[in-house]
């Protein structure tokens, strides 16, 4: 492989976590022959979300076959949907398996990117204050970095013990606790069956309801596990299977399906005992209008005398108590913000200077964009994972077609000499005004609903309107014409 680097030397890239995104582009740089690349990582070790979210419960919603590299199948996942610890490992260990340890860079993140128009470069602060020059950029920050911490009137104040979910405190023991739970979203499904196990009392305190879907979950049998050890095909026909299941199912675009699911929720709501708990569970928005859920255990928990549902508002914290708009008060002594992440922010998380001294918050100033999810017009040499309206289906899957993608204008830039890429604005706009158009025909997504999906502009910024498929044939067809560029 020829070099754009007159010291005879690979292009110096930089990867922003080391999360599967990171890890994934790290490997796969390797096997087209780039070497000289690091990987930034904030926390201690590998594992990105898996790292940082350790809460009781705590478990992927895509089935664990898929939710895996395709070039590194684990044939003896525990169960279907796989928890956090067993998904955490599996990170740990393709990491050690294909040598990326050494090129990890931990306890030092990025906390802001400069472009240099004059030496066609990025600078890199990093949290440690240390500078990082680098040719390329590769984020594989994602969507899941920004938590959102709820502003209440008195939170401050509050006395006890408070944490996020994502920032679970591992040493604090919940045993006979009175324990609120603000937020019944992702996170919150997931665990508050478990909270209930361990405190004397659970208050969840519930802006909106959402469907929460039961799934296919029973742990694999030892005969089952070996049947998988045994055929190296096995695992492949499983993941195969799920995949099509999932590209098939699309509830978003089908009526009909969607209609199923929301019966099927409905009739899971019944084996709440109490009428009233029941009703206040039932969501009011169309399933799809916000992030499906997937529990087993959620809707049965309610039936615990230990576990109240509140959908009062709240209307202040004080020192040892959550107080309602109804005027109740009730005592706490730790509060789970569970109140999930700021998904539209992706890599405006951080600060980004761009040609020109551009910056992105103002080039996204009406929400994050890019040209197929990836490259956003003014920042050259800077890629993203799992960047703007990519969210569908497995996050893995859809990250490893994006490194593929990436890995060929490395080559070009490789093989043509070139200093810089940058996607052509004018373009980049005409494809997120067709991305947009698709998104308005996706009836769920157009229910009213806020948050999760959308930037303040209303633009929905988180996902890809088709299937995995149609995304995958996209970015297969590689266009240099798309992209300026400048030689050394």
């Amino acid at each position: 492989m020829t070099s754009n680097k007159k010291e005879g030397g690979d292009p110096r890239i930089a990867i922003m976590g080391a999360g599967p995104g990171g890890l994934c582009m790290g490997i796969k740089l390797r096997e087209a022959g780039f070497e000289n690349f690091v990987i930034l990582e904030r926390s201690p070790q590998v594992g990105g979300t898996w790292n940082f979210n350790r809460y009781p419960g705590c478990a992927c919603d895509i089935p664990s076959h898929l939710y895996s590299f395709s070039f590194e199948i684990k044939p003896d996942w525990k169960r279907p949907y796989a928890t956090q610890p067993e998904i955490l490992e599996y990170l740990e260990g393709v990491a050690d398996k294909y040598g990326m340890l050494p090129f990890c860079r931990f306890d030092d993140g990025v906390a802001s990117a400069a472009w240099s128009d004059e030496r066609a470069k990025w600078i890199l602060r990093l949290d440690s204050g240390e500078k990082v020059e680098a040719d390329i950029v590769v984020s594989a920050i994602g969507m899941f970095n920004s938590i959102v911490i709820p502003e209440i009137e008195g939170l401050e104040t509050f006395e006890g013990t408070l944490f996020h979910s994502s920032r679970w405190d591992q040493e604090h023991s919940l045993e006979g606790e009175r324990v609120g739970v603000i937020g019944a979203a992702g996170s919150a499904i997931q665990l508050i069956p478990e909270v209930a196990k361990m405190a004397g009392q659970v208050h969840v305190f519930q802006r909106s309801a959402n469907w929460v879907l039961p799934k296919e979950d029973t742990p694999y049998t030892e005969e089952e596990l070996e049947h998988f050890r045994k055929d190296p095909n096995a695992a492949q026909e499983v993941r195969d299977g799920i995949f099509e299941g999932i590209e098939s199912g699309q509830a978003f675009y089908d009526g009909a399906v969607r209609e199923d699911m929301e019966a099927t929720v409905r009739e899971a709501i019944e084996v709440v005992e109490n009428p009233e708990v029941r009703e206040k569970l039932v969501p009011t928005h169309m399933w799809g209008c916000k992030r499906p859920l997937f529990s087993n255990d959620y809707y049965v928990a309610y039936n615990r005398p230990n576990l109240e549902l509140v959908t009062e508002g709240i209307e202040r914290i004080t020192a040892d108590s959550v107080v309602t708009d109804d005027g109740q008060e009730r005592k706490i002594d730790t509060l789970v913000l569970a109140t999930g992440f700021s998904s539209i922010e992706f890599l405006t998380a951080i600060d980004v200077i761009g040609r020109n001294g551009l910056d992105l918050e103002d080039a996204w100033k009406d929400g994050a964009q890019a040209y197929m999810g990836m490259t956003t017009a003014g920042f050259p040499n800077l890629f993203m994972l799992y960047g703007p309206n990519t969210n569908q289906g497995s996050l893995i899957t859809m990250i490893e077609w994006q490194v593929d993608h990436i890995i060929k204008h490395l080559e070009r830039m490789v093989d043509e000499n070139l200093a810089w890429i940058d996607v052509k604005g004018d373009l980049q706009a005409e494809y997120n005004v067709q991305m947009q158009k698709d998104i308005e025909a996706v009836e769920p997504w157009m229910d009213g609903c806020t948050g999760y999906y959308r930037a303040a502009s209303g633009r929905v910024v988180t996902q890809w309107p088709k299937n995995m498929t149609a995304f995958k044939q996209m970015i297969a067809e590689f266009n240099p014409e798309a992209y300026e560029t400048g030689s050394i």
